[in-house]
């Protein structure tokens, strides 16, 4: 008996020494809330949406589809902006207005002549929703169509509501340095750090009680919230599928890499369009990759490590039309991310452009205006050339870097 009882004690005493395991609860998007909790802001209403591919509610069905089913709702206009409503028009393609093809709704290119929907457009609208899966970074365009069609809300008197969605790369990490008024253009719209901690709802608040729209105007704006979403979570913490935003946005690992690596669009070197892993292979024909894993790996970046890698940029239907070193044999890096909550993604793709630099001075060349506008400053650039230190460059927005993780606390709306 005093043997059993022993055995029982130790076993509860195990359990109660165990670490307690939550299986977190799936994410509910803002879409699904929308026709379960918040059908008074659509029912009886004039609507117009801006969305696409991603824009799917929990059950499958795209949004147009559930707009246009639901009785109650008069969906009069579709808004796309890069990429197209369906999501695969390659990078930088200007699109065309057309009509959906399922629902027979006019769909307008907010990706090409106009970025923002005129006083015309929007003559017969009474609620304006934005739906779209975004990565969380300054230069992806998606966020600037948001914040133009915010602003012209605003000033035509049209209620504008945000359909919230995570932010693939959490919502704690904030990194780069904030774009200068003077960079201000489509692929910097905000003046906020290259990766900013926020979801697209919360963005737009802050946008909205910051005075950035045109005029310092302020829109009529409703964000429907998601449900158990923490800021901690990556996009495979949430449950939800992956549907990639855009075609060379194919999995989480690219978004992850994709606040640092995007800026390798600004330099002659390959972002690894046109190959299996876009933003995670850099490379060129001039390059040896094992020259700049070694020293790419030297700098002791914080949870992330560098291979040598061959790969032939090549033309994709749908994905890629024209990538750099277009079937020209490239060697370079491959980035594995091994810690996601220690990669400092904005460092690590400033110090790839570092290291290109170091070992091919005579062979980089800055597409000045292309790489100042993705960085946000000419800065970084700058002190490359002049031969300073990663450290160094990184050190340079550390101070306003503070500064604006004190202002986004307005526009916090998800306290973990």
């Amino acid at each position: 008996m005093k043997k059993f009882l022993y055995f029982f004690l130790l076993v509860v005493t195990a359990f109660a020494h165990e670490p307690k395991k939550h299986s977190a609860k799936p994410v509910i998007i803002g879409a699904d809330i929308l026709f379960t909790e918040r059908k008074d802001l659509i029912n009886g209403k004039r609507v117009a949406l801006v969305t696409n591919h991603t824009g799917v509610l929990s059950n499958g069905k795209h949004l147009v589809d559930a707009l246009f089913e639901n009785k109650k709702t008069s969906l009069v206009e579709i808004f796309g902006p890069e990429h197209g409503v369906r999501g695969d028009a390659p990078d930088g393609t200007h699109i065309s207005d057309s009509v959906d093809a399922k629902t027979g709704v006019k769909v307008i290119s907010l990706y090409g002549k106009i970025n923002k929907p005129t006083p015309e457009m929007l003559k017969d609208i009474d609620v304006l929703i934005y739906d779209i899966q975004d990565v969380g970074v300054r230069f992806y365009t998606y966020i600037s169509t948001m914040l133009l069609c915010m602003e012209a809300c605003a000033e035509n008197n049209v209620h504008f509501v945000v359909l919230d969605r995570p932010n693939p790369i959490g919502g704690e990490n904030v990194e780069g340095p904030i774009r200068i008024d003077s960079l201000k253009s489509f692929v910097g719209w905000a003046p906020i750090p290259v990766a900013y901690g926020m979801t697209a709802g919360e963005l737009a608040v802050l946008a909205n009680t910051s005075g950035w729209l045109a005029n310092r105007v302020h829109a009529k704006l409703t964000v429907v919230k998601m449900e158990n979403w923490k800021r901690s979570m990556y996009y495979d913490n949430t449950k939800l599928p992956w549907i990639k935003p855009s075609p060379n946005m194919p999995t989480l690992e690219t978004a992850v890499v994709y606040p640092g690596t995007c800026l390798i669009e600004g330099i002659n070197v390959s972002e690894g369009r046109g190959t299996e892993k876009p933003f995670e292979y850099i490379g060129a024909p001039w390059i040896k990759g094992k020259d700049l894993s070694q020293l790419m790996n030297k700098q002791n970046l914080s949870g992330v490590k560098f291979e040598p890698i061959e790969f032939t940029p090549v033309q994709i239907p749908l994905t890629t039309t024209n990538p750099k070193y277009k079937y020209q044999s490239c060697e370079g890096i491959a980035i594995s991310v091994t810690d996601r909550k220690k990669y400092e993604a904005v460092k690590t793709g400033l110090a790839i452009v570092w290291a290109i630099h170091r070992l091919y001075p005579d062979s980089l060349v800055f597409r000045e205006s292309g790489f100042d506008r993705l960085m946000g400053t000419p800065v970084p650039r700058q002190m490359i050339l002049e031969g300073k230190t990663v450290p160094e460059i990184v050190s340079i927005w550390k101070e306003d870097l503070e500064v604006f993780k004190k202002q986004r606390r307005k526009g916090l709306l998800y306290i973990d």
